[in-house]
Order: C-alpha cells, then structure tokens, then sequence
C-alpha cells in the first residue's frame, strides 16, 4: 500500500505592534508606519487605501479622546491568510467609542463612520483596566 501522510501548514499570523505618543504627531506616525508595513507585508493596494484611513482614524481618535498624560496607545496590525486586522489601544477605557449621526456643522465626529464604511467588522474590547481596544477587521482578497 501506499499511504501518504499529509500534514497541512497553515500561514502564519504576520504581526506588527508599536507603541505612539498619544499627539497628533504621534497618530500621523501610525499611519506611516501602518502604510510601510502593509507594503512590506504584500498587502493589496485597494486594501492598503482602506485600512490606512482605518488607521487613521482609530489612531486620531487614541491620541484626542483616549489621551492621558504619559500613557502611550499601541498600534496593532494582524495579517491573517483571510483578514487585515487593526487595533489601537489606549487607556481611557470609561471613553468607549461609538459612531454618532452626522451633523453638518460639526468639524469633528465622522470618523467612527469612516470606519464602519470601510472595514467589514469592527467594535471594542474592554481591559485590562484602564484599557480598550477599538479593532476593525478588512477582509483580504482570496487569491
């Protein structure tokens, strides 16, 4: 008989983590880096157009609402064989986001709106206190 033994290896997980000073400087520095590493990682361009603004967004919002004094937010970004996944992390976990209707004479308050539009999941996670995570997932191409 002829029997094969099969093992099947699955891809791993590509990761990337930085911690950024919560300042504006510090958000504009995540979007550059996020955009280096997806085109580093092979990351489709359409793709990198969505989760660069994602990232920006997520990270804008670290460094104005989750700001405290001398605490960093982590930029996270996980490359799965079918998922882009995003997270910043901050540590104003009692500030949790949520995306408000759009006012017309407001400057600010569309960016939680961007990011439902433009990734297929997101949402966030709780701790450990005083932290929260705000993730949003971008489904990637199938080859």
């Amino acid at each position: 008989m002829n029997q094969q033994n099969v093992t099947q290896v699955h891809a791993p997980a590509r990761h990337f983590s930085v911690l950024l000073s919560p300042t504006p400087r510090g958000a504009r520095l995540a979007r550059l880096l996020a955009v280096a590493w997806m085109r580093d990682h092979d990351v489709p361009y359409g793709l990198t157009e969505s989760a660069t603004q994602v990232v920006a967004e997520l990270a804008a919002n670290a460094a104005t609402h989750g700001r405290v004094g001398g605490r960093s937010f982590r930029l996270v970004l996980l490359s799965r064989p079918d998922t882009l996944r995003i997270e910043v992390t901050d540590t104003r976990g009692e500030d949790l986001p949520r995306a408000r209707p759009h006012r017309p004479e407001s400057d600010s308050g569309r960016g939680l709106l961007l990011v439902e539009a433009l990734a297929d999941r997101w949402g966030v996670e709780l701790g450990p206190v005083p932290r929260k995570t705000v993730w949003a997932e971008l489904d990637l191409p199938r080859p």
